[in-house]
């Protein structure tokens, strides 16, 4: 099981996650954390990810590329993974193809869970992050429609992508993708 979450900043994809990894007991793999992870590690590729996280920049599709290729060969990736927050733009979509294609993985899912913006924002602001205020929330979501929500129309086009509705209840939500992981 082979599965891609996409949606905008508080749809769901963090809760659902946890409730396919309780599942189906696979490794829910973010890009943050394995950055974090091969820094940490001391490798090469961690040291190269790190002098660029050190300068403020963003890490290259081609060493992000890398180091997800690095993490589906862990032994608890066997059964599968859950992608989150990867790919974010349609040239790492591209990337992560061929990787898939080099691990001979065909039965790649992605899950966009639709949320409208109204009810995001207030989610977000339910959170009482400091971080969370109704402009920086803005800001995301418009971030997200320019770099990500293409890779929706992606997927459709690869023929994987499933659309749940996320403004059911969570377990009306998780009941939705189970039935479409489990075909």
């Amino acid at each position: 099981m082979h599965l891609i979450l996409l949606g905008p900043p508080g749809g769901g994809k963090g809760t659902q996650a946890a409730q396919i990894v309780e599942k189906y007991g696979i490794p829910q793999i973010s890009t943050g954390d394995m950055l974090r992870a091969e820094r940490d590690s001391g490798s090469e590729l961690g040291q190269r990810a790190n002098e660029v996280m050190m300068r403020g920049e963003l890490v290259s599709d081609e060493l992000i590329l890398e180091i997800v290729d690095a993490r589906l060969q862990k032994p608890d990736c066997a059964k599968g993974f859950i992608l989150d927050g990867f790919p974010r733009t349609t040239p790492q979509a591209d990337g992560l193809k061929g990787l898939l294609e080099k691990h001979n993985v065909t039965n790649l899912k992605a899950i966009t869970l639709d949320v409208p913006d109204e009810e995001l924002i207030s989610r977000l602001l339910e959170r009482k992050r400091a971080d969370d205020t109704e402009e920086t929330i803005k800001n995301r979501l418009v971030v997200y429609r320019e770099n990500t929500e293409p890779l929706i129309e992606y997927y459709r086009n690869e023929g994987v992508l499933h659309s749940v509705n996320g403004l059911q209840s969570i377990e009306a939500v998780t009941a939705d993708i189970f039935a479409i992981l489990d075909t």
